[in-house]
């Protein structure tokens, strides 16, 4: 930061970490057009890591005494497996739906992780690779799932997913007949209630299938800015090292608590999917 720039006030930190870098600027509009590339970059690569390293361990999987992490992904894949299907009578659909939800937990648990890498890191690396750019005008959010665009986009698309296994398993009419009989009976003075029942069932379970995600992982990189903010003013005075101690005390102590919500975040996101499209499958 030059000499003539002031500091940044603690609401406008907070402001610019959580400020996407875009295809374009948005004048405080909300643009369809604009595309959140930080987000696309960041999970997009933390989904090749995901596969890769799966393929990998797939690769080296023995008969044998098997490693640590060949144990822990079986434990993983038989658990995933063994909730599919519970939920989920179709063997068929199985075959699809479980590596799908296997894969969804893996990859939101790493996307999710990405929150415990300090805010400020990533715009400092850009700074020291190109030392003429102002950390102030780089904007970096590294946390794909603590954008809205990606949770709803998974979301959507499991909506979609339910929406074919329904069509596919009860047949388009059979599809249609339920859209407007259930869940209420099929006398013609219900059909229209019938149907906005439904539409609604379909929409609060998208939006709270990648609301649930986004809300979570959005307060705690919050929360996260907020206890930098609080190392940043016990350095900035000699009077605030108990302030700045404090500040790793509680970064290190949400740490420990965000690995639980990392988790668990993952965890409800998969036990979520195989429900709707379990849901897809059984006839009312």
């Amino acid at each position: 930061m030059s000499a003539d720039q002031a500091p940044l006030t603690a609401g406008e930190y907070i402001i610019h970490h959580l400020t996407q870098w875009t295809s374009a600027p948005r004048a405080g509009v909300i643009d369809f057009h604009v595309v959140d590339v930080d987000s696309i970059i960041f999970a997009a690569g933390l989904g090749v890591i995901a596969c890769f390293v799966l393929w990998r361990i797939a690769r080296s999987m023995t008969s044998g005494v098997p490693g640590r992490m060949q144990a822990a992904v079986e434990f993983l894949a038989e658990f995933v497996d063994e909730q599919s299907r519970g939920i989920v009578r179709n063997a068929k659909s199985r075959e699809f739906v479980t590596p799908l939800a296997f894969v969804a937990f893996i990859w939101i648990v790493m996307m999710n992780l990405m929150d415990l890498i300090p805010v400020d890191l990533m715009p400092r690396l850009w700074q020291a690779a190109h030392p003429g750019v102002n950390p102030e005008h780089v904007f970096l959010r590294i946390v794909p799932t603590a954008d809205l665009s990606v949770s709803l986009g998974m979301s959507i698309t499991i909506l979609l997913l339910s929406l074919y296994y329904g069509i596919k398993i009860k047949g388009v009419g059979g599809w249609l007949h339920e859209l407007f009989t259930a869940p209420f009976g099929n006398h013609p003075l219900l059909w229209p209630l019938n149907f906005a029942m439904q539409l609604l069932e379909y929409l609060a379970k998208t939006l709270s299938h990648g609301m649930r995600l986004f809300g979570n992982l959005y307060a705690e990189e919050i929360l996260f800015m907020i206890i930098a903010l609080m190392g940043a003013a016990g350095l900035s005075n000699l009077t605030g090292w108990a302030l700045f101690f404090g500040n790793i005390a509680a970064g290190l102590a949400w740490s420990i608590f965000s690995m639980l919500v990392i988790v668990l975040q993952g965890f409800i996101f998969m036990m979520l999917t195989l429900v709707y499209i379990g849901q897809a499958h059984d006839h009312h």
